[in-house]
């Protein structure tokens, strides 16, 4: 109604019998709306403070939102006529969506719900208007961090990105480390002091490297780093750069300075990595997928940082080939399988629940088979502490494993043809004897996965192999050969606890309203209003950088870049049809069972419905009202 004549506005309008007027025509065209003074009396609430799912759990919240709604899209149009077809050709799929709010809240909250909103010509006026949904909208999200913080995520969970089903998995397949096995943090340590001493014995580096001590907390995995710029840098989905996450060294780089080396913030695609991640064919870029890679790029940030602060002229690439020379030698030379045998259990962490995953596919009569880059010993002394088993038997067959292949040398295994198995005897020698198949029991060297394929006829979805490193384990299986692929990833259990935590909750509930408040507010071009908002942005700002500090000082979390996933997360999602913090979570699940992606809505798609989520991540304390609004047969349209 015109708010001119009419004085206080029926914004929000919900009568059993009655069509709810929760897109309230308003105007202020004319001249005797100028000056006019309407008050806002609402609880309000932004429209980004809860998912709609979250509004069931509380009756007020839904009543205040839909409210608050309708004054800020109202407000923001104060210049306009805004009737019903107006606003939704404004603002669209938000549109739709608050109809579907409004028809939810007919059944929540059968009663009329009236506001009067204030515009004016007078600055001061408007920029208290503006505070006033500020210090509406920051209450009303306090009241809600009880509500949000209840619904935590199991850290357990299985995280679907594709459908799958369990039931129609016959063989199981795995990589060694960090899927069957888990080591302790002393391994890092281990590898980054052995590489260390590499460089100064065998590289003639610095004596004075030895003052560097390995930082446990200082990378995480997924990072960049430019081999010829020496700065270490998180990538986002769509190659941005996140800023404020770019270290030559053990320091940051100013963002100021990294707009001006890469003429902005995006790495072209020629320049990204290739397709492994590997900084190969003029690709400009390394990416750090392994865990082991934790202790190299601490190495490298060390080594700059003392060239650095000796003002010793280097160069950058010799210093990166150098690095990664040292550290393939712990691994291939077999320094590093020394060192963990000598004290396994140091080094290799309990794994009870491994065997009982194991254990259970062997009840359940499914096949399974070991494909791993480490050399027999290692598995086989790491077997014994890890699974309480010895990979052979006293009959010398393995007892668990149908097919156990060793330095397969992945990612090649997946792609060369050219390299044959070879048997290895329990003693570790290779046998020259050509494979005609691949028996239970015996333990087989390289090969490839097309004579893989060819001797076993294991193929297509029925298989689903899981391991931690996207690229070498999973890409080429999901993209070349059609296998379901299961993505272990260690760092989302501690990520999954920050998320549970109420200051987290807290944190980014505000964020996202505060976000809201600016997108919608930035409409407002007088001066006095524009400062408001820049006020408002430079919080959020400040709340961004928070969010990002809570998971990691340096680098933040490794899966978001703010807002956008990060360059991890998308390769992520392309390659692993599920992913978990680790193999025991599939005791959580029965064989028969289905894991069903979330259906996210696009950003051009109204999020009608409360969002799906994995199967025993929340707890869902809305569950009453939720059946009593679903069990009515239709849900009609404002």
């Amino acid at each position: 109604s015109d708010v001119s004549s009419r004085g206080p506005v029926e914004l929000f309008q919900c009568t059993k019998g009655r069509e709810a007027s929760g897109f309230a025509t308003c105007t202020s065209q004319g001249k005797g709306t100028h000056g006019v003074h309407r008050t806002l009396k609402i609880r309000a609430m932004s429209s980004s403070c809860m998912s709609i799912s979250g509004l069931f759990r509380n009756k007020d919240s839904l009543r205040r939102l839909a409210v608050c709604l309708n004054a800020l899209h109202g407000h923001s149009g104060a210049r306009m006529r805004c009737d019903r077809r107006s606003w939704l050709q404004r603002f669209g799929a938000f549109g739709r969506a608050e109809q579907v709010l409004a028809a939810f809240t007919r059944r929540c909250c059968p009663q009329i719900v009236t506001a009067t909103l204030c515009t004016t010509s007078d600055s001061r006026d408007t920029t208290s208007w503006l505070w006033s949904i500020y210090n509406e909208t920051k209450r009303q999200t306090e009241d809600l961090i009880p509500i949000i913080s209840s619904n935590f995520v199991n850290p357990d969970t299985i995280f679907a990105n594709n459908e799958m089903s369990l039931q129609d998995i016959e063989i199981y397949g795995f990589d060694y480390d960090y899927t069957l096995a888990f080591y302790s943090r002393h391994l890092h340590t281990l590898i980054f002091n052995i590489a260390r001493d590499i460089l100064i014995q065998q590289h003639r580096y610095p004596e004075g490297l030895r003052e560097y001590d390995y930082m446990p907390d200082f990378v995480i995995r997924g990072l960049h780093y430019d081999v010829q710029k020496a700065l270490l840098m998180k990538i986002d989905a769509f190659h941005y750069i996140q800023l404020g996450t770019v270290y030559r060294g053990l320091h940051p780089v100013s963002e100021e300075e990294v707009v001006a080396l890469y003429e902005g913030s995006h790495v072209p695609l020629e320049n990204m990595s290739d397709f492994y991640g590997k900084s190969s064919h003029g690709h400009a870029m390394k990416q750090y997928m392994d865990i082991f890679s934790l202790p190299e790029m601490t190495l490298l940030c060390c080594v700059n940082d003392y060239f650095m602060k000796h003002n010793i002229d280097y160069e950058p690439v010799h210093l990166y080939k150098d690095v990664k020379e040292a550290i393939g030698h712990v691994h291939v030379k077999g320094i590093l399988y020394r060192a963990v045998e000598a004290d396994i259990e140091k080094y290799i962490c309990y794994g009870e629940h491994t065997h009982n995953v194991l254990k259970k596919l062997k009840e359940n009569e499914k096949k399974m088979f070991l494909i791993t880059n480490s050399p027999f010993e290692f598995v086989d002394r790491g077997e014994m502490y890890e699974l309480f088993i010895r990979l052979r038997d006293r009959t010398g067959r393995t007892d668990l494993f149908d097919v156990v292949i060793v330095q397969a040398d992945k990612p090649s295994f997946f792609n060369d043809r050219r390299k044959p198995f070879r048997q290895l005897t329990d003693k570790g020698v290779l046998l020259w004897d050509r494979i005609h198949c691949l028996e239970k029991g015996q333990i087989y060297k390289q090969g490839n996965l097309y004579e893989f394929l060819r001797l076993t006829g294991w193929r297509g979805s029925k298989v689903l192999y899981f391991g931690d490193h996207i690229y070498s384990d999973l890409a080429d299986l999901t993209l070349k050969h059609g296998w379901r692929t299961g993505a272990i990833i260690p760092e989302l259990r501690k990520e999954i606890k920050i998320m549970n935590t109420e200051q987290y909750a807290h944190t980014l509930t505000w964020l996202q309203s505060l976000t809201c408040l600016v997108e919608h507010m930035q409409v407002h071009r007088d001066p006095a209003s524009e400062a408001v908002v820049q006020e408002w942005i430079k919080e959020r700002e400040g709340m961004r950088l928070q969010t990002k500090n809570i998971f990691n000082a340096q680098f933040g979390s490794l899966f978001r870049t703010y807002h956008n996933p990060t360059y991890f997360s998308r390769r992520l999602g392309r390659f692993a049809d599920i992913y978990m913090a680790s193999l025991s979570c599939l005791l959580r699940y029965d064989l028969q069972h289905t894991f069903f992606p979330r259906r996210n809505p696009l950003q051009h798609e109204a999020p009608f419905w409360p969002e799906q989520t994995s199967a025993g991540a929340m707890e869902i304390p809305f569950q009453d009202t939720r059946t009593q609004v679903t069990s009515e047969k239709t849900l009609e349209e404002p």
